[in-house]
């Protein structure tokens, strides 16, 4: 596949992608592009192969066969490199050296001129809630403190496309709130992200497309939403009751298909929610329950990347 120019190329293309390690094919045949200016999802378990994939887009493993391009240009070459930032999952500042000692580090390895670095590093602290601890050192940092730094170092070369390996894993509500505040609206100005992550309703908020791969191969790239419809026509109906109900009696309403219980609340499986809702009203007046909460829900993105992993519906 030739390199094309920037302003013509996809923001990422993948075509025949693959990667073996030994007898291994951690990534086969995997295929799939994604638009300048999307939000990206990449989704899969453990050992499914993202990880792979996303070492190749940034250059630090070469494919074993297949090409994949960046911003138009070869993964891992010095172009692509320059037009893109990284967010690895494990933070990795140099803990010696102070937050801002590690952005003018990264600045000058892009070679930003000095004004441009300070510029962006100040608006970056401030937005991530970082500037007053900009000259502590990095090991004075909690975890979210270095994450959010982490992001600050991958975006102040203004990249056209921004790599995100699980940027809000294990951190603090503010934190995970902050940074995801912030993809949104540095997408909202027109970045590319590709982000990969196990959080499904993460997943769901935050892109406009997610491709899903198992066991090293692509079986679905869509819209959440539609891949959410296209699983599964089960929906469920959530309740909740004053104490505990009768779980053998739920599980024979009408077109009750199975219950689970989670937490304080019990999740009705179903095809007609109109329906059930009724039948558990009419079940809670007779059984003496009052009702604390009641909710219909459509199948979600966990529910749809369960059946496409554990079944391995395979989609061209």
């Amino acid at each position: 596949m030739s390199a094309m120019g920037p302003e013509d190329a996809y923001a990422i293309q993948v075509r025949h992608l693959t990667k073996r390690y030994g007898q291994l094919v951690a990534v086969d045949d995997v295929s799939f592009e994604v638009k300048f200016g999307e939000f990206f999802g990449f989704l899969g378990p453990n050992g499914a192969g993202k990880t792979t994939t996303l070492r190749i887009l940034t250059g630090v493993v070469r494919p074993d066969g297949g090409a994949a391009l960046v911003a138009g240009y070869a993964a891992g070459s010095t172009q692509a490199k320059q037009l893109s930032g990284v967010v690895p999952e494990m933070s990795n500042p140099y803990v010696d050296l102070s937050g801002w000692g590690n952005l003018m580090l990264m600045a000058s390895l892009y070679g930003l001129p000095p004004k441009t670095a300070r510029l962006r590093s100040e608006s970056l602290l401030a937005e991530l809630g970082l500037l007053e601890r900009r000259h502590d050192p990095v090991k004075t940092y909690s975890k979210g403190m270095r994450q959010r730094l982490v992001l600050c170092m991958g975006l102040v070369s203004d990249p056209k496309v921004l790599f995100l390996d699980e940027p809000t894993s294990g951190l603090d509500v503010q934190s995970a709130r902050l940074i995801k505040g912030m993809l949104r609206r540095l997408n909202e100005e027109g970045k590319t992200i590709f982000l990969t992550t196990h959080d499904m309703d993460e997943a769901n908020q935050l892109c406009e497309r997610v491709g899903v791969i198992n066991k090293g191969r692509m079986v679905a790239v869509d819209a959440p939403e539609s891949l959410r419809m296209a699983v599964s026509p089960m929906h469920s109906v959530e309740i909740s009751f004053d104490r505990a109900p009768e779980v053998d009696a739920l599980a024979h309403l009408p077109g009750v298909s199975s219950v689970q219980k989670t937490g304080d609340k019990y999740r009705l499986y179903t095809e007609n929610p109109g329906e059930l809702v009724v039948s558990l009203v009419n079940h809670a007046c007779s059984a003496g329950l009052r009702i604390v909460s009641l909710n219909t829900l459509s199948p979600s993105l966990e529910d749809a990347f369960v059946a496409l992993t554990e079944k391995e519906v395979f989609h061209d």
